[in-house]
């Protein structure tokens, strides 16, 4: 006899069996014991959660006979009828699956829908199941519109997709939607455990861990590496063949590489990610490995009483997430998230992976504090050297500021045309005291030494060139105006957006309340902010403290003017030009587009992109 794959030998048979899926379960099954059956039903989920199975045993249901062929429509099938053993071996006249897939066209479902004129020959209910839905041409499923929305009572559409958002809304209008979620790692390895024990295989528990998170949410995924793992490791399943049939790094490298990140120990990071080179071991792995330990760090750090004890790689995280600030292990986790999409680009990707690395060194914040401190102790040294030994070529120009003539000891060079002293308003100084002027620092040359002052005091007054700082910039260097969210401008957007469906406020009173920003507010006074002086009338006020009024908001309303960061205006200006790049983005990346530039030398018009609003 062949060997039957464990995906298809422990396909669930009843709902009872069914692994991952009981929000599903349990409407259907309260559907068919209710006797409130649709005519229509759509599954959906990613690959591998069990969106056929589940129109199987609900074809079974509807078509189940009894052991004694009395039953009738049922949610637990007895699988022993005619109805249930040939639904289960794919022979059952009444239920009938079509692969969109493949059978895409308008000529394929109209053949389909020619048989739903017919009543059962065996069972109950004919059931027509189509796979992969969303594939149908536009004609196709204009096609089958009508039968859909009102098929004889004899007759059940179940269909199945992998992406509802291609499938019309006039199809999904008539059907009830059930939408099947990836599995979780643990239900996973739970229910390879239980398949493992009922075949007699040996099985490590480290080793179902990571055939469940390769799964990534997909049981049927799950069984086929495990039956590939099988027969990798000889009829056994241990982590150390696991890993190597999945490239998987050792979770050794990966503490080892955290552990040398939180004490700033660059010289390991380097080693570390050379020994993955050495050994071939995934770049992506590496990264994808470092996410999860730095995840459950994290959570570690948030909730310390999640700490499982009996876990042996529990025990090293929690003592990693000991080691590393909150902080620094959320910045670590963006750093690896975000590198794993480089890895693509550079031409090595143990480079990039190096590079990453070498980035969460970087940006740690204990180290770059680090830095600066002695930067800084380095920089206040080399001042008090140079005050404590001043040499002729290094003394500065004295200033009088006061009406005492200068200390005549030190000589006041000629006024250099270069470099004229600037003609700002100096600060006052008491009676007597000088300024040395410092001229700005040439590369290549030691700092001025200041000197000391006239009257005998040990305090030095340095003249230090004022910067004034630059604007703030007003929008990313992608064109996306620049907002600086805060939680007082999502109370006002909520505000505003509600006067505006309202319809309560229009014109100017309606351009006041966009353009600006509340600053801040208390239990009957509110102080908004705007940049145009225009804006901030009596009137306006008036109406818009009103309409706040007729809201439920009984305040005062006081407005200034001043610069604005976080506005409606600024919010809807920003979401706007975020979904103008989203859909220049779409056509640039069309193959179809890029094809007609290549070969034909087409050119896009500027301007000519437009999103498509959704209502």
């Amino acid at each position: 006899m062949s060997y039957l794959v464990l995906a298809r030998k422990y396909r669930p048979r009843t709902f009872s069996q069914m692994v991952g899926q009981e929000h599903v379960v349990q409407a259907l099954t309260n559907a068919l014991e209710q006797q409130r059956l649709h005519h229509a039903y759509l599954f959906t989920g990613t690959r591998g959660v069990g969106k056929t199975t589940v129109s199987r045993i609900l074809a079974k249901s509807l078509n189940c006979q009894g052991p004694d062929g009395q039953g009738g429509i049922t949610a637990t099938p007895c699988g022993v009828c005619q109805a249930c053993t040939d639904i289960d071996s794919g022979r059952f006249v009444d239920y009938t699956e079509l692969d969109a897939a493949s059978n895409r066209g308008v000529d394929e479902v109209q053949s389909l829908l020619e048989q739903a004129v017919y009543k059962p020959v065996q069972g109950r209910f004919k059931v027509f199941m189509i796979d992969e839905v969303h594939m149908l041409t536009g004609h196709a499923f204009n096609a089958m519109l009508k039968t859909l929305e009102e098929p004889p009572e004899y007759l059940k559409f179940v269909l199945a997709t992998t992406d509802p958002q291609k499938v019309p809304v006039t199809v999904l209008s008539r059907c009830l939607q059930f939408n099947l979620r990836p599995m979780a790692p643990e239900t996973v390895q739970e229910h390879l455990a239980h398949v493992l024990e009922a075949e007699a295989v040996p099985a490590d528990a480290q080793a179902l861990r990571l055939l469940s998170r390769a799964a990534r949410g997909s049981m049927r995924d799950a069984l086929s590496l495990t039956d590939q793992a099988i027969a990798f490791g000889g009829g056994q399943l241990r982590e150390a063949a696991v890993r190597q049939m999945l490239g998987s790094v050792d979770r050794s490298h990966v503490f080892r590489l955290v552990e040398a990140l939180a004490n700033g120990d660059g010289k390991t990071v380097v080693e570390t990610s050379e020994d993955l080179r050495l050994h071939g071991l995934s770049a992506a792995a590496a990264l994808e490995e470092m996410s999860l330990v730095l995840q459950r760090m994290a959570v570690l750090q948030a909730v310390p009483e999640a700490a499982d004890g009996s876990d042996e790689e529990g025990v090293t995280i929690a003592r990693l997430a000991a080691l590393m600030p909150a902080d620094e292990t959320q910045l670590l986790y963006s750093i690896c998230l975000h590198g794993r999409g480089e890895l693509g680009l550079a031409p090595d990707e143990y480079a990039a992976l190096t590079m990453v690395l070498l980035r969460l060194l970087a940006f740690k914040p204990g180290v770059a504090q680090k830095k600066s401190l002695a930067g800084r102790e380095g920089l206040g040294a080399g001042v008090r050297a140079a005050h404590h030994q001043p040499t002729e070529s290094a003394a500065p120009r004295r200033l009088a500021v006061s009406g005492d003539s200068p200390n005549p000891s030190v000589p006041a060079p000629a006024p250099s045309v270069s470099a004229p002293i600037p003609q700002a308003p100096r600060p006052t100084a008491p009676p007597g005291h000088v300024l040395p002027v410092v001229e700005p620092r040439q590369a290549g040359t030691r700092p001025a030494t200041p000197a000391t002052c006239d009257n005998g005091d040990n305090g030095d007054v340095v003249g230090v060139p004022v910067r004034v700082p630059p604007e703030p910039a007003r929008e990313t260097p992608s064109g996306v105006p620049l907002v600086t969210p805060t939680p007082e401008g999502d109370f006002w957007q909520a505000t505003v957006q509600q006067l505006v469906e309202r319809e309560a406020i229009t014109a100017l009173v309606r351009e006041l309340a966009l353009q600006a920003q509340l600053v801040a507010r208390d239990e009957g006074h509110w102080m908004l902010r705007v940049e145009r002086e225009s804006l901030n009338q009596g009137v306006a006020r008036e109406r818009l403290r009103n309409a706040l009024q007729a809201l439920g908001h009984a305040v005062d309303l006081s407005v200034e003017v001043g610069t604005v960061t976080d506005s409606p205006a600024r919010r809807n200006a920003a979401a706007a030009a975020r979904r103008q790049q989203a859909a220049e983005q779409i056509i640039y990346n069309d193959p179809f587009v890029q094809q007609m530039q290549r070969e034909f030398g087409a050119k896009i018009v500027p301007g000519s992109i437009k999103p498509v609003e959704k209502h």
